[in-house]
């Protein structure tokens, strides 16, 4: 079972042994071992515990050798030890290619859902847009008529004028609480109804930027009933154009998290070491990440080196490394604390660090946290193999990776040379 020593060496004579892990979805078949399979503690094997929980699927028949007979198996029987290390390769790579794959498609998962909530939160203020801008153009068409049979002299159509702009001219304010917006909307009931005219238009003027002071301007130069086609006019004018500017607004953060996404996975990209901008590939992980951090209330700030030097190595397996290591800086981090994610050159090397405010890693788990399924986390919050795998990576990629910690501050540091270009 998961946890408990791994007491020696098992042929499977007969029968069916599954292994089973839970990445937080439920157990799920990890490895299977049948009649002729060699498991368990191998020679010069580093195994401690099982990466799972063993099961038998059927009644098994099995050969155990005891863990302290192995060191005699190595010493007088070679033809056994060869065969039993090539085993114990062809598990290794196993593990690796299969941990490899579940390690991505679990990060994927994470991915997809904090994207899901980052996109629809544009999708749906495009939704929202487009549903009133209908009910907006209608009444700009109305509007319009009633305007053109109004008769208005060069002085009046320069207020009318003055109102679109003041409309139009703070597209980038903060948004409103919805009480914000309730007040303002009955300040301009009030002005309306103070000024004798048609109140109706209170909630479209009130979704502009329209200023009380050109609405003053306008009551002194235009008289009512062209008065009230004229502001119903510039409120339906100014209110599309709001409307318009927030869909564009809304699309562009929609296009700007998909070319993060692809550029985070580089699905465009075959896998061939080349010069990787490091920059780039940080900020789309931020951006892919940014649903976590606000769900914690974290600022994650990117700091980057002037010019910052390519480096040459895989981009996928980098931006993995930084998934990695920021979406773990996340989890460390406190409520409403910092993770600062930095870059710059030392000497033929680029250094990424990323500091967390977190409890920091004890002492006592140091020399272990890039072993193979350990963990700190709860069961079914991971299965320990983030770090091996970003480590791993890195020295595919020619780097070392390295951290120090204590509480309140932890740092880790991807070193990565430089390309020659």
């Amino acid at each position: 079972m998961k946890g408990h020593p791994v007491e020696g060496l098992y042929i499977i004579l007969s029968g069916r042994l599954v292994v089973f892990v839970d990445r937080g979805d439920g157990p799920s078949k990890f490895i299977e071992w049948r009649e002729g399979d060699v498991t368990g503690m191998l020679p010069y094997s580093r195994m401690v515990t099982p990466p799972g929980d063993v099961r038998a699927l059927e009644p098994v028949e099995v050969f155990a050798i005891p863990r302290e007979h192995l060191r005699s198996i190595t010493r007088e029987c070679y033809e056994v030890t060869a065969i039993l290390v090539h085993r114990m390769l062809d598990r290794a790579r196993l593990f690796t290619s299969s941990e490899l794959q579940n390690e991505k498609m679990i990060s994927l998962g994470k991915l997809s859902a904090g994207l899901a909530h980052e996109l629809n939160n544009p999708a749906s203020a495009i939704e929202r847009c487009a549903a009133m801008l209908e009910d907006r153009l209608k009444d700009s068409e109305e509007a319009t008529r009633d305007l053109a049979a109004e008769t208005l002299n060069d002085e009046q159509i320069a207020a009318v004028e003055a109102v679109r702009r003041s409309c139009i001219a703070k597209q980038g304010r903060e948004v409103r609480s919805p009480l914000e917006q309730s007040d303002h909307e009955e300040a301009i009931e009030e002005w309306l109804a103070g000024h004798g005219l048609d109140t109706s238009n209170a909630q479209m003027l009130a979704d502009t930027e329209v200023t009380f002071e050109a609405l003053e301007l306008l009551a002194a130069g235009v008289e009512r009933p062209a008065l009230n086609a004229v502001l119903r006019w510039a409120g339906a004018d100014c209110a599309v154009r709001h409307l318009t500017s927030k869909i564009q607004h809304s699309a562009t953060r929609i296009s700007s998290l998909v070319n993060a996404v692809k550029g985070f996975t580089h699905m465009d990209q075959a896998n061939v070491a080349d010069p990787v901008d490091l920059g780039s590939c940080l900020a789309n992980t931020v951006a892919v990440l940014q649903s976590k951090a606000h769900e914690k209330s974290v600022n994650v700030t990117l700091e980057l080196e002037a010019e910052l030097p390519k480096v040459r190595g895989f981009a996928a397996e980098l931006n993995q490394v930084w998934g990695n290591l920021i979406d773990n800086a996340l989890d460390a981090a406190g409520n409403g604390g910092p993770v600062q994610v930095l870059a710059n050159r030392e000497n033929q090397s680029v250094v990424v660090r990323i500091l967390d405010d977190g409890a920091g890693v004890p002492a006592e788990i140091r020399d272990r946290i890039f072993d193979p399924f350990f963990t700190t986390k709860p069961m079914g919050q991971g299965i320990g193999l983030g770090l091996d795998i970003a480590r791993r990576l890195v020295r595919h990629n020619d780097g070392a990776i390295t951290f120090e910690s204590q509480p309140g501050r932890t740092e880790f540091r991807v070193t990565l040379p430089i390309a020659e270009i």
